[in-house]
């Protein structure tokens, strides 16, 4: 039976290498998103960068620890504690102390990120001056990157300084390093860009009056005597050698980076990995069903259901090691272009690279064989059972395409996301919001959708060619009939355009739908005339906020950033966004979604929380911990509604401690002159840089967009994803044009000239891609009503966005790649007498 198969791999070279491409590419597919995944489990050992050189770094409590059943739970704390002043008067009887100190910048010229420090702390870096000299007025400053020059005058958010020298980072072996941000630069010569910050240093005591808080320090001293010192303080933690690094900002910036990537290659490789089987399954399904007048001929010469069912096994058991190996060879190549490509792309930080894991190649070379094999039983079973002259009698025109197996599979998975579907609006619509939800979803509706399309492809490829076939001529009438005959045919090749519209159409519209439903909660919860926001992180100053606060006309509501924390089920602890208010200018300038109680409760002693809360009742107490760590039992003032989960918590200022203002609201008084109040607020922001914007600037500033990362993230499942299926789509369509070499005879011996069969051809792959793309709409109509629903009831109402840009885009691709590898393998064959077309043996 071997043999038989191996010349049968001779004689139908087009179907088996288009079977043969197909799985290579998706075992390539699978290799790769497995070695990416392998690959970003493990970040290297973090190094101290700012305090390369400290001998001792002191740190303030920074984390929040509860003991609970099952072992400490810890979180990052909001504000984090300044070391305790008793603490320090005792540090500095055993040396030196220098007080660390880190605040946002804002540069006429120079980069986003600028972050300033005290002058003292460069001595613990490996910086060294470039060229200049140290700062020694307050109106001095000393800056790295190649941004300013010595001389220059710079305008900040801080005043206008001096650029008086520039450092550059020594010692750090790296010729290329890549922040956080993906910029890169090259370390060493004039001025470079150091891999960890872009920073300006101040005098100590500018820098002191910039920012009053040090929540860590850096002593000169015997880390023995200094752990003694600060013994009993809680929370207060002694840094040497490498754990020095949890002193620089962001220090777990690498495993941070890891979670997203191993998330990102998490969704990629399962949208892949269903896309690879999807269409591989397809192809191999389509390859046996194109031969049911081969199986009938052997059956009528003898041959038994067995042997056929053994002989379409074997073909495919060899076609699928040789198919999978040669995907194991393409995941290997691929898999570090892939790695070099995030990283130059910011989406990767610099040290990532593809590791020497095994396991992805034993996962992409079983599940591809599996698949393989998969996709030819059900037909091969088919094939078998089928008598002899009954398979020749369905060999031109496809009959009961829609075996009792499919119709009951594609109506159980369309059961099963029915169901799920319900279930979620019921119990918890917003899962139905959350990123695996809506990334998984559409591969279950695929899946049903194109179980179930035999049922559908008939009716609507009729519908769908209902005006051409209405047209002069026989050419529409033949487009309808053709593509409405060949079921298995149209279904094949629709499948491709079905997986990449619907894939396309519900993730770009998930991201989009959420994104408005976010704006118009941000709209409606808007009552102020005006948002003042600040130039800087660190929020307004005092002497802004009195000014501010001092405009004749204007409700004013100052607005911190901060957090508090709760234990769920005794073992949870979860950390709620919190904003800090004042109840009455809070209700002047917010309409916050009250479900129960109301706004104007709100005081020390309580807190408004949402549904989201496991205790969510008026009146109930709570134990919360705020954003520095202090425990306290607070009184549920007011509950809200869910929304889309930007509904945090909100108390006073008193339970935000350390928290600066971020964000001022203003509501006009009665009979206010809003632009003589508009006029007074730039005056009063104008010293710190602040920016004063109208409600409708202040909701399209704030409108939602989805981050950089996630965004390229999305974008590089989708593209490797669409890229495959485009392939897939030519791939299948040569094998269907190859199968129809007969036809096209019969076409030109009946009078029809080459140009007017190849316009049939092409006229049949637009009809058929427009088939595959309404059924990929379905798809996508479906999971985004989902949606929704999920918004309406969670008290966030918005409209359906569906990316027509995209999927037109993607119907476009699929529409030229199918007329294009119609038409070529049709002109090739028809540069052949049709007489000896006509003739050729299937």
């Amino acid at each position: 039976m071997l043999s038989v198969a191996l010349r049968t791999l001779r004689a139908r070279r087009v179907v088996f290498v288009g079977s043969f491409v197909a799985l290579a590419l998706g075992v390539a597919l699978i290799a790769v998103m497995g070695l990416s995944l392998a690959s970003s489990l493990n970040a290297p050992d973090g190094k101290p960068e700012r305090f390369a050189v400290a001998p001792v770094v002191v740190k303030g409590a920074d984390t929040l620890r509860v003991p609970t059943s099952i072992g400490v739970r810890v979180h990052q704390l909001a504000q984090p504690r300044a070391v305790p002043a008793g603490v320090v008067a005792k540090l500095k009887k055993l040396g030196t102390v220098v007080e660390d100190r880190s605040f946002a910048v804002r540069a006429r010229g120079g980069p986003g990120d600028l972050v300033g420090h005290p002058w003292s702390t460069a001595a613990f870096a490996p910086y060294e001056i470039d060229a200049g000299r140290a700062p020694r007025a307050a109106d001095e400053v000393v800056v790295s990157g190649d941004w300013a020059k010595p001389g220059e005058r710079v305008r900040t958010d801080r005043g206008t300084v001096r650029v008086v020298g520039t450092v550059r980072v020594v010692g750090t072996g790296r010729g290329k390093v890549t922040g956080r941000t993906g910029a890169t630069g090259q370390v060493g010569g004039a001025v470079a860009r150091p891999g960890f910050e872009n920073t300006v240093f101040y005098v100590d005591e500018r820098a002191a009056a910039l920012s009053p808080r040090s929540v860590q320090l850096v002593l000169d001293a015997d880390a023995v005597a200094v752990r003694e010192a600060v013994r009993g303080s809680t929370g207060v933690q002694v840094l040497t050698g490498d754990a020095r690094r949890y002193a620089d900002a962001d220090p777990d910036r690498d495993s941070e980076a890891l979670t997203a990537m191993n998330a990102m290659f998490g969704t990629a490789g399962g949208v892949t990995g269903f896309v690879s089987v999807f269409v591989v399954a397809s192809t191999f399904a389509f390859a046996v069903a194109q031969r049911r007048r081969e199986f009938g001929l052997l059956r009528t010469a003898g041959a038994t259901p067995g042997q056929i069912r053994r002989m379409v096994l074997a073909e495919a058991l060899v076609v699928g090691v040789l198919a999978s190996a040669t995907g194991c060879v393409l995941g290997a190549y691929g898999a570090p272009r892939l790695a070099a490509g995030m990283v130059d792309g910011g989406l990767a930080p610099g040290w990532f690279t593809i590791g020497d894991a095994t396991w992805p190649y034993h996962l992409a070379f079983w599940t591809g064989l599996f698949v393989a094999l998969c996709g030819v039983v059900a037909a091969s079973w088919r094939a078998g059972r089928t008598a002899p002259v009954q398979a020749l009698g369905e060999a031109s025109v496809d009959t009961g395409a829609m075996t009792r197996g499919r119709q009951l599979s594609g109506l159980a998975l369309l059961a099963t996301a029915a169901v799920t579907l319900v279930l979620a609006l019921v119990g918890d619509p917003g899962e139905l919001l959350h990123r695996k939800t809506y990334v998984s979803r559409p591969m279950l509706l695929i899946t049903a959708v194109a179980l179930l399309a035999p049922v559908v492809v008939r009716p609507l490829t009729r519908l769908i060619a209902w005006l051409p076939a209405q047209l002069p001529g026989a050419g529409g009438m033949l487009v309808r009939e053709n593509a409405a005959a060949g079921v298995r045919r149209t279904a094949a090749i629709a499948a491709p355009v079905l997986v990449t519209v619907a894939l396309a159409g519900s993730l770009l519209g998930a991201t989009a739908t959420l994104n408005e439903a976010k704006a118009d909660e941000t709209r409606r919860q808007t009552a102020a005339d005006f948002v003042v926001t600040p130039a800087s992180g660190a929020g307004f100053d005092a002497a802004t906020l009195r000014g501010l606060r001092e405009v004749s006309g204007a409700e004013v509501s100052a607005t911190s950033s901060s957090a508090v924390y709760v234990l769920e089920d005794g073992v949870s602890l979860a950390k709620s966004e919190a904003r800090a208010a004042d109840p009455g200018p809070l209700a002047a300038t917010t309409r916050l979604p009250v479900e129960a109680g109301r706004t104007s409760d709100l005081d020390d002693d309580s807190i408004i929380v949402n549904r989201e809360w496991q205790r969510h009742t008026v009146g109930q107490r709570v134990r919360v911990w705020l954003g520095d760590g202090t425990r306290k039992w607070l009184r549920i003032a007011a509950v809200m509604t869910t929304g889309t989960g930007g509904n945090g918590v909100y108390v006073t200022p008193r339970n935000a401690p350390g928290a600066p203002v971020d964000r001022v609201d203003v509501a006009l008084a009665a009979g206010a002159d809003a632009h003589a109040v508009a006029a007074a607020l730039r005056a009063a922001v104008h010293g710190s840089g602040g920016q004063v914007l109208t409600k409708d600037q202040w909701v399209r500033a704030s409108r939602p967009e989805t981050n950089r990362t996630t965004r390229l993230g999305l974008l590089l499942v989708l593209g490797i994803a669409l890229l495959y299926t485009g392939i897939s789509l030519a791939n299948t369509m040569v094998m269907a044009t190859s199968d129809r070499v007969r036809d096209l005879a019969v076409l030109r011996l009946a009078g029809a000239t080459r140009w007017q069969v190849l316009r049939l051809v092409g006229a049949e792959a637009l009809t058929v891609v427009t088939v595959g793309g309404v059924l990929g709409l379905l798809v996508t109509g479906l999971n985004l009503l989902g949606m929704w629903s999920a918004l309406g009831l969670l008290s966030a109402p918005t409209t359906i966005e569906i990316p027509w840009t995209a999927v037109g885009a993607v119907l476009g691709a699929c529409a030229v790649t199918a007329v294009v590898w119609s038409v070529v393998p049709a002109a090739l064959a028809l540069r052949r007498r049709a007489v000896e077309l006509a003739g050729v043996r299937e």
